[in-house]
């Protein structure tokens, strides 16, 4: 209920402003600052929420697929990692809290900066609780985790040898760790720590990273858009989009294929989420597509690959994200022109679903077009269909800030899921949706506030300036990069969440674009065009996992199902690179 409240005064505080602004040409003091800091709050909030159910997000599924013995010694042995590198997180944010507190800022209305951050060792303690208790069934397996940690932790902070001696063999473990299923954020967080801790510096450097991350101006928009998508998915707005669709576009050949790539992208758009929209979805488009006489395989295929379809719109939080990190390692990419950089390459991508749809698709043309069901399904859509437009007025129109826009966005989606077609409930229903979309908030805000100090430490060694000498001395032509940093990129989507990646690789490639003249929003499509398609790349991509669950078929045949979407969005992404016009014409037609 905690975090339900934070959400709710996020939504008001921006709304309020707007309000203020317009009729009294005032505003709330140190509002921004407040809405900065309440992102923190929710942040850790959620990401307790999350450790505590077993949300927290992993790279890899490996004990699930374990027999039973086996299967509880890797939850061990991982949870030991887990929650050690959760415990001394947490200690470096006590010592961070101690800097602070002598610092004595204040945030507004006399509240001190240190008593907010306080939310930092508290929540990663409870973390490390939650994993602790996750991490075993018996007392006797929590107690052998309990002594592991304790180990683990003493050896930290009083090393038998060097740090710098046991720097690799530390990142071995956390590695092994990591293939067992230790969540993302104790990877990176645990890489910081081992990197800090091995250099000799303070490891409460991580702490300050994490606290200045969250902080960003710009990242209350987030969980702000997330929220507006999250209102829609627990909604009707599935049902109602997937009958306005359809009435337009169901009567053609490969009408459902492109019915499918739409509402996919809609929804992903606005849930940043690839994992959502075909675990919301995909119960409901795969019988559609198998009624249209596509195979099985095809339409398993199909709804894989159109999941990440929407990334490239916005207000997709990955978009959102990306110009936040890159604007700060010296990209001049505003959120404005990230997102007119997108629209085209998104477009596409749906495109080329869509076509790939139609030429699998019957020969016969179904039923013919009926206007009157197409008037009555738009008409009973309408609210959900102007929600793009709410966002996009309000964002480019001139009287909202991005936040405030965001604010404005999800305000309107739970107006209209709990007041206008009154699908959800105010009191049973906004509260589930509402702590549900704070829990991948949080979980995300975590991998995204430790994954700084992972980037910063690469930053501090110079690693950046590294890859700008070798590359510029080692590849001659921008095109011949373009096409390693498309294959590196692949690898990246693959192994990674899209989130850390962006804050660990972002820092990395925005010099070498740079260094060989790539125009820093073209830079960005290109990024986000290949994570989207690293979701879809065997033989780990996340899309393959959430589609064998949602699907109920194994790995191998989601696999070779997904390969002819992969090769086409392949495609598509190659397109995107070498014809940066596809990019750059809507940020400067539209820049000042």
């Amino acid at each position: 209920m905690l975090l339900v409240l934070v959400l709710g005064v996020m939504v008001a505080i921006p709304i309020v402003e707007i309000v203020l602004r317009k009729i009294f040409h005032t505003g709330i003091s140190g509002a921004s600052v407040i809405l900065r800091h309440l992102v923190l709050i929710t942040g850790m909030l959620g990401g307790v929420v999350a450790a505590r159910k077993g949300r927290l997000l992993s790279l890899s599924t490996l004990p699930d697929f374990l027999p039973g013995r086996w299967s509880t010694i890797a939850r061990g042995v991982s949870g030991v990692f887990a929650v050690s590198i959760s415990a001394l997180l947490c200690l470096g944010s006590i010592i961070y809290i101690q800097y602070s507190r002598e610092a004595g800022k204040i945030i507004a209305y006399g509240i001190p900066v240190w008593i907010v951050q306080l939310v930092l060792p508290i929540g990663f303690a409870a973390i490390a609780l939650s994993l602790l208790r996750r991490s075993a069934i018996s007392r006797r397996g929590k107690g052998v985790v309990f002594l592991g940690v304790a180990v683990f932790v003493m050896i930290g902070i009083f090393p038998p040898l060097s740090p710098a001696d046991l720097l690799f063999p530390a990142l071995l473990v956390l590695l092994i760790s990591a293939v067992l299923g230790a969540p993302i954020f104790t990877l990176l967080g645990g890489a910081a720590l081992i990197l800090f801790w091995a250099d000799d510096s303070p490891i409460a450097s991580i702490a300050i990273d994490h606290y200045r991350m969250v902080v960003n101006p710009t990242l209350p928009a987030i969980p702000l858009f997330t929220l507006a998508g999250y209102f829609l998915a627990e909604g009707g707005a599935s049902r109602r989009l997937i009958r306005v669709f359809q009435s337009l576009v169901g009567q053609v050949r490969g009408g459902p294929a492109i019915l499918t790539a739409l509402v996919c992208a809609f929804f992903t758009s606005f849930t940043g989420a690839s994992g959502v929209t075909i675990l919301a979805l995909g119960g409901l488009l795969l019988p559609v597509l198998v009624s249209a006489k596509y195979s099985r395989r095809n339409a398993i295929g199909l709804l894989t690959g159109a999941g990440s379809l929407g990334v490239l719109f916005p207000p997709a939080l990955p978009l959102i994200l990306y110009a936040i990190v890159a604007s700060t390692a010296g990209s001049p990419v505003t959120i404005k022109n990230i997102f007119l950089g997108g629209l085209i390459p998104g477009l596409l991508l749906v495109l080329m679903t869509g076509w790939w749809g139609w030429s699998i698709a019957k020969k016969q043309i179904g039923s013919r077009f009926n206007a009157r069901e197409a008037f009555q399904a738009i008409r009973e859509a309408k609210w959900e269909l102007l929600l793009p437009v709410v966002a996009l007025v309000s964002l480019f129109g001139g009287f909202a800030t991005p936040v405030e826009a965001a604010a404005v966005t999800a305000f309107y989606a739970f107006i209209v899921e709990t007041f206008i077609y009154r699908d959800l409930k105010l009191f049973k229903d906004v509260p589930r949706v509402m702590s549900e979309c704070g829990l991948i908030i949080g979980g995300v805000l975590l991998i995204i506030g430790v994954a700084m100090g992972f980037t910063n430490y690469l930053v501090d060694a110079q690693i950046p300036d590294l890859a700008v000498e070798w590359a510029t001395s080692t590849i001659k032509s921008p095109w011949v990069f373009l096409l390693l940093l498309n294959l590196f990129l692949l690898v990246v989507g693959c192994l990674m969440d899209i989130f850390s990646a962006i804050i660990v690789v972002v820092p990395l490639i925005v010099p070498l674009g740079n260094a060989f003249g790539i125009d820093p929003v073209h830079l960005g499509i290109i990024f986000m065009a290949n994570l989207q398609l690293g979701y879809l790349t065997p033989p780990v991509g996340m899309n393959l996992f959430l589609a064998s669950y949602r699907f109920g078929e194994p790995m191998p045949t989601v696999i070779r199902a997904a390969i002819p979407m992969f090769l086409v969005l392949l495609l598509g992404v190659l397109l995107i690179t070498y014809l940066p016009v596809l990019t750059t014409f809507l940020p400067n037609l539209f820049s000042p």
